[in-house]
């Protein structure tokens, strides 16, 4: 069991089954829990995840559309794999729409949404992780950006960039054992969270865009 301290979830929402199992089966995709070609049996993920067969099959529809699962005709359906060619893509997204969360958040968010941010900001600044946690410290990198996004308060920014954050950090964590350290990459969130807290607009929006162009550099000095 992990010894870092558990953040609150980003989307605590009430669900509906379906949600519920889409959202779990996004983010073990997303961590290579489920490994990339990996086959995608629904009755089997409907019992280990406690829900039926049709919750469970309306959630890899979606997932995808969020290009996680490829269905062949006559052959099933599968995990994708992870392409390092849309890295990229990918960054020339993110490089412009991670600055607009940020910006937006830190003009937009409530005051208990920023009480939040700042939590979470001291959170991480306590961190002291092993190399081990290096897996359950991409996990902090998921919450951090989806509180962002939510704070942003347009929800078709969130879905867009949610979609676009996490093929990117599957990319990250097929290179994770190759990376020297992910928590500086992690403990870059503390400044931007506080900037978005305090409503710094311009500070927030230019720490995102160096959150994302560092994390481009790290994969390509690794690939």
């Amino acid at each position: 069991m992990t010894a870092l301290q558990a953040l609150p979830p980003a989307e605590s929402e009430a669900l509906s089954q379906a949600e519920s199992a889409y959202r779990q089966l996004r983010d073990k995709l997303i961590m290579l829990e489920i490994r990339p070609g990996e086959p995608i049996n629904d009755g089997q993920l409907a019992g280990e995840l406690g829900f039926g067969r049709t919750p469970v099959r309306e959630a890899i529809k979606r997932l995808e559309v969020d290009h996680l699962v490829v269905s062949y005709p006559r052959r099933g359906t599968f995990a994708t794999s992870v392409d390092f060619t849309e890295l990229a893509d990918v960054s020339e997204v993110r490089e412009l729409l991670e600055p607009l969360a940020a910006r937006s958040a830190a003009t937009r968010a409530s005051a208990a949404v920023r009480r939040e941010l700042l939590d979470v900001a001291d959170t991480i600044a306590g961190l002291d992780p092993s190399p081990a946690e290096s897996r359950e410290l991409m996990r902090y990198d998921l919450t951090v950006h989806r509180l962002i996004y939510k704070a942003a308060a347009n929800p078709h920014l969130e879905d867009t960039l949610i979609r676009y954050d996490n093929l990117a950090t599957r990319i990250w964590c097929l290179v994770l054992d190759k990376v020297p350290s992910v928590s500086g990459h992690i403990t870059e969130h503390v400044d931007l969270l506080k900037a978005v807290a305090a409503g710094d607009a311009d500070k927030a929006a230019e720490l995102a865009l160096h959150h994302v162009t560092s994390f481009e550099e790290t994969i390509r000095k690794v690939l």
